[in-house]
Formats: C-alpha cells, structure tokens, sequence
C-alpha cells in the first residue's frame, strides 16, 4: 500500500509541472529606499522581458550597518507557455530591520544603488 501511494506521488509530480525557481528580473528601472521605526522599506519597479512572470519579490542576500543588499526575483513562466515577447513593468516592496546608510538591489542586466532616505 505505501509503495503505490509513493508511486501515484511521483506520477503526479512528473505530470504537473514543477514551479520554477525564482530568477532575477530582467532589470531594475528604480529603487526608493526609506527608513522609519528601525524598518528600511525598499520599493523597486523594473521589467522582465516576457509576459507570464509572476510573484516579483526583493529576496534579502546580505544586511550590515553599511548596506542591504537584495536581489530583485519572480516567477518565470511554465516552459511551453504561450506568452507576450516584450519588456513587461515588475514591481515589488521588502520590509527589511535594520538601520543601513544604503540599499543596493541586483537585477541580470543591471543593478542599482540608493542613499536610505529619512
């Protein structure tokens, strides 16, 4: 009995398709950072270069006094998904304790650095 579970388990593991993992975004077109309370709040817009992206999030990489430092992340789209070639508008907002001087946010083409305003 746990043998055919495990196997029907598999099954449908291979049949639906896995969520990818996040990758970055195609590019960071702005960065505004701001700090209140001993929260830094970053809020980055940019661009993917498809449609069928979901989810963008800033994931954290590094906090220290000097700096935090995130990467700017989505969904990609299932492979074989039919979707719109062209450079598709990506935002997100983080949350990060801590009281750094800056924020620096890494996309694949590009990254971007911004004074944490007060």
């Amino acid at each position: 009995m746990p043998s055919r579970f495990l196997a029907l388990a598999l099954a449908c593991c291979c049949v639906t398709p896995a969520f990818a993992a996040d990758k970055r975004v195609y590019k960071i077109d702005s960065l505004i950072a701001t700090a209140r309370g001993g929260m830094v709040t970053i809020q980055a817009k940019g661009a993917v270069q498809s449609g069928g992206w979901k989810k963008p999030k800033l994931h954290v990489l590094h906090v220290d006094a000097h700096a935090v430092t995130v990467e700017f992340v989505a969904a990609p789209p299932p492979a074989g998904m039919t979707v719109i070639e062209a450079v598709v508008p990506v935002e997100a907002t983080a949350k990060v304790r801590g009281k750094s001087a800056s924020v620096r946010v890494l996309a694949d083409a590009n990254e971007m650095t911004a004074q944490i305003l007060k």
